[in-house]
């Protein structure tokens, strides 16, 4: 077995392992070796026999490898079947990375209660790590700790690690009050064309940053000083909105900022600089007032929101499989708009009282949704910054058109190639017709035909075609689907609860 074979399978059966939640020792004790040998496999230093590979594939119930073929991780859907039950929402991917950014204010330990292990929060974690950060999953659960040293080692940082997501752009904020100079390389993420982090920079600036890009990173100067008048962002994102909301937890003084984005991550965070002791005036508003503290140490626990993307991809799923479904501890604040959009074309759902999630302060619902019979909206599809239909939530409604009797226009303009993407659907036999990067018509209803699919290099897409799969009868494929897991925690397994036939295969 050659060295590069042995490197990959390593790698496949510690994500693999990970993801399952189970630790090396786990792992070593179930196949009745030791953790070292464990260890060596996964780092490509030990030969595999493919009787030990077919023992780790059974005790970590997924096909390490499959012979004779080569690619990535790969989906089998075999379509064309109603779901039915109850699924709950995990906690949010977006809220999770942008607390582990915000831990980094914080010189005490902070335990986030139930994030999703998926690969985007990884990607962070590994970054910490190489920085000095302590990070730890406790054992048997989905709690992590992160604690983080006195001095953190930037020039030891993971910039593979950092360079696969755009997270770590939102380390500027809670960096820029202590140290004078650092780098960090440039944002990563799906491929959704060029997005400028000039908004994320005139934000800092105000708080004495100033940024030069090179070839390869940004490299960052501070000269400290407390914002002279109200801070006005020129664009009402979500990550910009945390980045600044960070920089102003740590400013002496009292900072305000306008334009910020009220988006159900950016309340986590908020809720979360709230338990360090930050008093923050606005929450849930476009204006946030911030009485910053420039030292905080302190023992906190949180509990991230529940994500209402997820949320919407099993209504999604509910509606295009033409099922009846109960999605629990759904983020009603953050979907009332897109279940009003879908009641006006026809949908029918019930809903629950609200009660509160565990952090206290966002309000749940269960949802059922019916089987409906579902036209055309009378006006466009589009998104904006919330409290309208959220960005990430619009492919979802794109999907929902394909089941729509009528035309639908769908103008995704926030992102330069995303609606590109809804042609994808048209080798499931979708009638898709794209006008420019940011404008699609959608001709529905459609009849699903099984389609051999590479996943689009964009997380919302792949879900999007993953789940038009589940209605399509007969067996589809969908290949390459590492961007599922950047953003959601065994998906195909969870949506297999509800009846539907996905099996995971793997190839070297």
């Amino acid at each position: 077995m050659s060295i590069d074979y042995k490197v990959k399978i390593g790698k496949l059966i510690q994500q693999t392992r990970t993801h399952r939640g189970m630790t090396q020792s786990q792992l070593a004790k179930e196949l009745n070796t030791s953790q070292s040998a464990i260890n060596r496999i996964e780092r490509g230093g030990q030969n595999v026999s493919l009787e030990m590979l077919a023992r780790i594939s059974e005790v970590l119930s997924s096909e390490i490898v499959s012979l004779n073929k080569s690619g990535a991780n790969n989906l089998r859907v075999k379509g064309g079947k109603q779901l039915h039950g109850e699924i709950a929402v995990n906690t949010s991917k977006n809220a999770a990375v942008g607390l582990l950014c915000a831990s980094l204010i914080n010189k005490g330990t902070t335990t986030l209660r139930r994030v999703a292990r998926i690969e985007e929060v990884n990607r962070i974690i590994e970054v910490l790590s190489s920085i000095g950060v302590r990070t730890r999953w406790i054992d048997g659960t989905n709690d992590l700790e992160i604690t983080p040293p006195a001095r953190l080692k930037l020039e030891q940082m993971d910039i593979e690690a950092a360079m696969r997501t755009r997270t770590v752009i939102m380390f500027l904020g809670p960096l820029l009050h202590q140290y004078s100079s650092f780098k960090i390389p440039f944002a990563g993420g799906c491929n959704l064309g060029t997005r400028t982090i000039e908004p994320h920079l005139q934000a800092l600036r105000y708080f004495g940053m100033d940024v030069t890009a090179t070839s390869s990173d940004y490299e960052v100067r501070v000269k400290k000083k407390v914002p002279e008048r109200a801070i006005v962002l020129t664009e009402r994102g979500d990550t910009v909105s945390e980045n600044a909301i960070m920089a102003a937890a740590m400013s002496p003084g009292v900072t305000t900022i306008r334009n910020i984005s009220p988006n159900y991550m950016v309340q986590d965070v908020c809720f979360y600089l709230e338990k360090l002791g930050v008093r923050i005036d606005g929450i849930g508003t476009t204006v946030l007032t911030i009485h910053g503290q420039p030292n905080i140490k302190k023992d906190v626990e949180y509990f991230p929101s529940e994500d209402p993307i997820e949320a919407m991809s099993f209504i999604a799923a509910a509606v295009v499989t033409r099922s009846e479904i109960t999605i629990k501890r759904a983020p009603i604040e953050f979907l009332e708009l897109e279940l009003a959009t879908l009641e006006q074309m026809g949908l029918k759902y019930n809903l629950t009282d609200e009660y509160p999630a565990r952090n206290g302060r966002t309000r749940l619902v269960d949802v059922t949704v019916k089987k409906s019979d579902l036209v055309a909206p009378k006006d466009k599809l589009h998104a904006q910054s919330f409290p309208f239909i959220n960005m990430d939530n619009l492919p979802f409604l794109g999907l929902i058109a394909t089941v729509a009797k009528g035309r639908t226009l769908v103008h995704d303009w926030s992102y330069e190639n995303r609606a590109i993407y809804f042609t994808e659907l048209s080798k499931l036999n979708a009638k898709i017709e794209l006008l420019d990067p940011h404008r699609v018509y959608i001709e529905g209803p459609t009849k699903w035909k099984a389609a051999d699919v590479v996943a689009p290099p964009a997380l919302r897409p792949t879900v999007v075609v993953l789940l038009a799969m589940l209605a399509a009868p007969g067996t589809s494929i969908l290949r390459n689907v590492y961007q599922i897991d950047r953003g959601y925690e065994a998906l195909a397994e969870r949506l297999n609860t509800l009846g539907a036939n996905i099996e995971t295969f793997r190839e070297i």
